[in-house]
């Protein structure tokens, strides 16, 4: 087991009283536990956030920059997006 550091905090009310509310439910054994828990997931989410930079959004990017007439512009996007919504507004009466 890793070495374990205290550490002191401060958290508002609503955020104290859910970790003791996760405690008493039995869900953690421990207001640790709950912040340990709370950390891998924001860690996680952070490593999710930085693959789908990675493996999305920079290629897209890249194939953006090398390839300049992919690019659709705002108007044409808008002028899709509102004739899309007016026919399915018609669909609907």
């Amino acid at each position: 087991m890793p070495t374990v550091e205290k550490r002191t905090i401060s958290l508002p009310s609503d955020q104290a009283a859910f970790i003791d509310a996760k405690v008493e439910s039995g869900d953690y054994a421990s207001v640790s536990e709950v912040v340990r828990a709370g950390l891998r997931a924001l860690r996680e989410r952070d490593e999710a956030v930085e693959r789908w930079l990675r493996e999305e959004v920079l290629p897209t990017y890249e194939a953006t920059k090398a390839d300049p007439s992919r690019v659709l512009s705002s108007k044409s996007v808008f002028a899709n997006i509102r004739a899309h919504h007016e026919e399915r507004l018609k669909d609907r009466k």
